[in-house]
């Protein structure tokens, strides 16, 4: 199914013009109307009138989260305060928060994304959508929400938490499909586990997203929910969820360019990178008018798919998002990314995918330790079979990523689970 096939499934050539005119408006708003682009475009000796199609794109300056904070909260917007309809904004738990300002027409296009998301995912009237994200300041529980209501469907505003009622309602209210992180997911998987009530639900797809997550936790969610998992994908700077997601064929998430343009730079050097070269993902948006984003830099790394679909879109593809350029660990000289942990210990039938990783320096020496989780039927007390346990993962993780951990393999449910985003890494370097 497709939501709006006009847009989703224009010729490139249609796409280029509309992003050229969208592109040359939304400089000309900007410029006009934010002391800070103004200013960084007159340094760069650009006006305007110098942005005349798509391609001049990668003559515009970046845009940073730094620039966020420094021009808190509301330095960024580009229309008056009382064109402003809704505010969103992120943790803030590394300074003062990142705060987004939606015009009415900017919040129709989230939830237009949203809604081509849902519906590629076979959503539609007649489903019942349970959103676990959390709703409030983050963008996750209303932006999911308001798609779902676009497209008909009933929803079930659950928020995050509470996971005893959660499982409750998803039963008796035949809940069909789930949104919600996918750490959050499979720990709901777990508890319907515990309780039995794996056979008496009804749903159907899963909208996943707000962290990274991988092929073998896709899997698992897949097998352990008796679902098709979908990644939905959204950042508070530039949209919530909704900025793109996968369709039916899950080979990549589609980015609705026509309101969002991506680029791949690379993140050492900022230049831009051909089709298909893994680099940071950057974003402009076309259409969105209360903050405008130009050349937003993610830090999220990915690639892009410019082919098309088999499912007839023709918007390009994002590959998986293997981590953020500023999440990424640098352990003994060695890039590590949490989410090659993660796709390692799904790849061996007895853990779990719950891991915590502690990064200390010991000796002026990096140590890099991991909790790790049996499952539980292949909990034991017996040493010598734990202790190959460990050496088979230990094995697998240097071929990998290139560096030995030291793994302990703890109790079944030790782990702490996280209702939103989970927290994986733990840098103790930093504090020393």
């Amino acid at each position: 199914m497709i939501w709006n096939p006009e847009k989703e499934c224009m010729s490139r050539e249609q796409l280029h013009e509309l992003q050229s005119e969208r592109l040359v408006k939304i400089v000309r708003h900007t410029y006009d109307n934010v002391p800070m682009y103004r200013e960084r475009m007159n340094a760069a000796g650009l006006t305007p009138d110098d942005i005349k199609s798509i391609e001049d794109i990668s003559k515009l300056p970046f845009t940073t989260k730094k620039d966020l904070r420094d021009y808190y909260p509301d330095s960024l917007f580009a229309v008056p305060r009382s064109e402003i309809v809704r505010f969103h904004a992120s943790s803030g738990t590394t300074g003062k928060p990142i705060v987004a300002g939606y015009t009415a027409h900017d919040v129709e296009n989230w939830s237009e994304g949203t809604a081509r998301c849902l519906t590629a995912y076979g959503a539609g009237r007649g489903d019942t959508i349970q959103v676990s994200y959390g709703y409030g300041l983050f963008t996750g529980g209303l932006g999911a929400h308001d798609g779902a209501t676009r497209i008909g469907a009933a929803v079930l505003p659950t928020s995050a938490g509470n996971t005893s009622k959660q499982l409750m309602l998803m039963q008796d209210l035949g809940c069909t499909g789930l949104c919600c992180t996918p750490s959050y997911a499979l720990f709901l998987a777990e508890e319907l586990e515990k309780e039995g009530l794996r056979d008496k639900i009804q749903l159907k797809f899963g909208a996943f997203g707000a962290e990274p997550w991988t092929e073998n936790m896709r899997k698992e969610l897949e097998s352990k929910l008796g679902i098709k998992a979908y990644d939905i994908y959204g950042l508070t700077e530039i949209s919530g969820p909704g900025v793109g997601g996968e369709c039916q064929c899950q080979d990549g998430t589609h980015l609705w360019e026509d309101m969002f343009y991506p680029e791949i730079i690379d993140p050492a050097t900022g230049e831009p990178l051909p089709e298909g070269k893994e680099g940071e993902l950057v974003f402009t948006t076309l259409d969105k008018w209360g903050m405008p984003m130009i050349r937003y830099r993610t830090r999220d790394l990915t690639h892009l798919n410019y082919s098309q679909c088999a499912c007839g879109r023709t918007m390009v593809r994002m590959g998986r998002i293997l981590g953020r350029s500023d999440d990424m660990l640098i352990v003994r000289g060695v890039n590590v990314f949490p989410s090659q942990v993660e796709s390692i210990l799904l790849e061996i039938p007895e853990f779990q995918g719950q891991y915590f990783i502690t990064i200390d320096r010991v000796n002026n020496v990096d140590t890099f330790d991991i909790d790790v989780e049996l499952r539980e039927e292949f909990y034991t007390d017996e040493i010598a079979q734990l202790h190959r346990l460990r050496d088979r993962l230990v094995g697998r993780i240097v071929s990998v990523i290139g560096i030995k951990p030291n793994i302990h393999i703890v109790e079944p449910g030790s782990i702490t689970r996280s209702m939103g985003k989970a927290k994986h890494v733990e840098d103790k370097r930093k504090f020393k």
